[in-house]
């Protein structure tokens, strides 16, 4: 999942971006509000963790901005500001969660989390895709009982994957949600990182629970009888 952070706090915006680069995000920072807004108004996020106390921007205004162009991005504010009134406004403008600073960044991941859920139409936190058992909150997955031993980056991929289960997800979309550098289009990159996973979560022999449509993309689904 692709994560934008617009804090202008330079050592905040390094520990938020390295803790969610460390549970496997692929993250984009700015400290900029004209910036932030820009990259929020033409790039694909799945959630936006948005400061109020911005230069050039105010981070309201970006949220109005957001709104007034039904961007999909879900929204986080994490802020200083810490009122009810400055809550109700922040979530009467149209934010999606609010968390004020300090904050621990466990408490951060769970709330994205759920937001991801959220985003997705995940209603519960445990999903299944035949006899593999991913838990969205905790982050863990298990093929009949059996524990899986995932790096983040290969757990991100199973789980945009899955959230979108029975969708074709192209190699763009996995370009952009799962890695931070720019992939070259020439790159196996995407194949390879697929070939890792299934290895890891199908039994040898068995069908796999990612099927390729070749030249479009993968498909996560329960294998047909």
């Amino acid at each position: 999942m692709r994560i934008l952070i617009i804090e202008d706090s330079k050592r905040l915006q390094t520990y938020v971006a390295k803790g969610l680069r460390g549970a496997g995000y692929a993250v984009d920072a700015t400290g900029d509000g004209e910036e932030g807004l820009y990259l929020a108004e033409n790039g694909e996020y799945d959630v936006v963790v948005l400061d109020l106390s911005l230069p050039k921007l105010d981070g309201m205004e970006i949220l109005r901005a957001l709104q007034d162009r039904n961007q999909r991005a879900f929204v986080l504010i994490l802020t200083a500001r810490d009122t009810v009134e400055d809550r109700v406004r922040g979530l009467q403008g149209g934010a999606d969660d609010y968390l004020v600073k300090p904050f621990a960044l466990e408490e951060l991941l769970a709330r994205i989390q759920a937001l991801l859920r959220r985003k997705y139409a995940v209603n519960a936190p445990v999903v299944q895709l035949g006899d593999l058992t991913i838990n969205l909150a905790q982050r863990v997955v298990s093929r009949q009982g059996k524990p899986l031993g995932l790096k983040p980056r290969e757990y991100a991929l199973l789980e945009y994957l899955v959230v979108r289960k029975g969708e074709l997800v192209t190699r763009a979309d996995i370009e952009h949600h799962i890695y931070d550098e720019r992939v070259e289009p020439v790159s196996n990159v995407v194949d390879s990182a697929i070939c890792s996973l299934r290895k890891i979560i199908d039994p040898p022999g068995s069908p796999s629970l990612i099927q390729t449509r070749r030249g479009m993309g993968y498909v996560a689904e329960e294998p047909r009888a």
